[in-house]
């Protein structure tokens, strides 16, 4: 079976007319390649194009980021390497959520803590990242460093999500808007579990991606916007955004980065609930302030 190749990014380009608040933190993006260095798993379900770090800090600079979280993607599986690469090489304050061995012992994960990790991260839409059956393992060892479980999959396809994120004990972070398909509409029984996980402060949301659930071909993508409203709605404190850059394996044509940023501008028009989505909810999440 052939491996998809990903079409690459956009150059950094304009500047959004959105003036991002001073310590804006870029909550989710990925930084990929050489693959002679880093080699992707051979279970992957695409392939990226190299998405180095300098070209990410440019864009960064032209947005108005000043701090990251980088996420381990799929395509790497265990291989932390390149992720914690970026971090520790980065011109800017960065953290990480990696993908993890649930028999990974004490001192990896303190290793790790010091190298900026944060999270671990489960994938259950592309191949070779980690299966739900570890989150609960995963979770108890974590714990005692105050980090997160956070999900790549559509919650209007787990039948009992309150239940699954109860019995983890750390923080849940989901993204991509819970990846519910935008024609579901926000009455999908998954995406209320979400909407009463997040009133409760008992889940995050990453308000990006919506790219990934949307109808549409090109920005903005207006049938995602119904869901950002219910989420800010809901719970605007457990809310993070993050550019998804260099958006790999989506199936709309490539978006530019500034037009990402001015949409959300446009869907929260409120500078108080901008300054907490921006910089005060991830230094919480993300422990932006620690040594």
């Amino acid at each position: 079976m052939t491996i998809p190749v990903c079409a690459p990014a956009r150059p950094a380009g304009r500047k959004p007319r959105l003036d991002l608040p001073a310590g804006a933190v870029d909550c989710h993006f990925h930084v990929f390649g050489p693959e002679s260095a880093y080699p992707y798993a051979p279970g992957r379900s695409y392939t990226p194009p190299d998405a180095p770090l300098l070209a990410y800090e440019e864009l960064a600079g032209t947005l108005g980021f000043s701090r990251g979280v980088i996420v381990q993607p799929s395509v790497y599986g265990l291989d932390n390497r390149r992720t914690l690469e970026a971090v520790r090489r980065s011109r800017l304050p960065m953290r990480a959520v990696v993908v993890l061995d649930p028999e990974i012992s004490d001192a990896e994960l303190e290793a790790l803590h010091r190298q900026g990790a944060r999270g671990v991260r489960f994938n259950l839409l592309f191949k070779a990242g980690l299966t739900i059956e570890a989150a609960g393992r995963l979770a108890e060892r974590i714990r005692p460093l105050g980090w997160h479980l956070q999900f790549l999959a559509d919650v209007s396809a787990i039948e009992d999500l309150a239940g699954l994120v109860a019995g983890l004990g750390v923080p849940a972070v989901f993204d991509h808007l819970g990846h519910v398909p935008a024609a579901k509409g926000i009455a999908d029984p998954g995406f209320q579990a979400l909407l009463g996980l997040v009133r409760e402060g008992r889940a995050w949301v990453k308000l990006s991606g919506s790219y990934r659930v949307t109808g549409r071909r090109h920005t903005p993508y207006d049938d995602a916007a119904p869901f950002v409203s219910a989420l800010v709605e809901a719970g605007p404190h457990q809310l993070l955004w993050g550019t998804d850059w260099p958006h790999p394996s989506i199936g709309v044509p490539m978006p530019d980065d500034a037009d990402l940023v001015d949409m959300f501008g446009e869907w929260v028009t409120d500078e108080a609930l901008r300054q907490g989505i921006f910089v005060d909810n991830p230094e919480r999440l993300y422990g932006f302030a620690e040594a």
